[in-house]
């Protein structure tokens, strides 16, 4: 992704996108259309989170998930009767070619027949089987150790990365994602959060947080 956003796009005020967003999909509903597919991929963000903890802790307002770069047009094949619109920089870019494509690094999939979006997509940045962290890129992992799996099989980001991403803003919902997730790490999770969370932001609140006591 390039440092400057592309020309045109649309901005959507909050009232709109909350709207369209309202049928969004649940991870289920993704995977089944991405059984087989050959590139690595995974649940992010929020409900990455539930599928750790093993069940719903809350309302989410859209489904996200990452792909490695390199194999989003595999990605996109799954869903062919759908439209993938860039996002970047507060802007939509409807139905997106590859210029905008390569500037940006988030993709919305649109039903074209209501305009609703069903779930975003993160095209992440990599080195063939090392995942490369968009908040740091010195820290590099191979998707085994990236990717985790449900006990049917749903793939998700491993939480303490889902949570490293979440410091960075920490909304009330990160923040309550932290405190519901945080008794549930084991060591092992917390001090790789903790070093992680020092490199990039070494005042952050949660570090704290992460030096209590852990689960198993």
């Amino acid at each position: 992704m390039t440092d400057s956003s592309p020309p045109g796009g649309e901005v959507l005020d909050a009232h709109e996108l909350t709207a369209r967003w309202t049928d969004a999909w649940r991870p289920e509903q993704v995977a089944e259309r991405l059984g087989g597919v050959g590139t690595p991929w995974c649940v992010a963000a929020g409900w990455a989170l539930d599928l750790f903890r093993g069940g719903e802790s809350r309302r989410h307002g859209d489904l996200e998930i990452a792909v490695p770069a390199a194999g989003f047009a595999e990605v996109r094949d799954r869903f062919r009767e759908y439209a993938f619109d860039a996002v970047g920089s507060g802007r939509v870019w409807a139905a997106a070619g590859d210029e905008v494509l390569a500037a940006t690094h988030q993709t919305w999939v649109r039903d074209p027949a209501n305009g609703q979006f069903l779930f975003d997509v993160f095209r992440e940045p990599h080195e063939g089987g090392t995942w490369i962290c968009r908040r740091d890129e010195s820290l590099r992992l191979p998707y085994g150790a990236v990717v985790e799996r449900t006990a049917d099989g749903i793939p998700y980001l491993a939480p303490e990365l889902v949570l490293l991403f979440k410091a960075q803003g920490t909304r009330p919902k990160d923040q309550a994602d932290f405190d519901g997730v945080l008794p549930l790490l084991s060591g092992a999770r917390r001090e790789a959060l903790a070093g992680w969370l020092t490199r990039v932001d070494p005042g952050h609140p949660w570090l704290a947080g992460l030096k209590g006591p852990a689960r198993g």
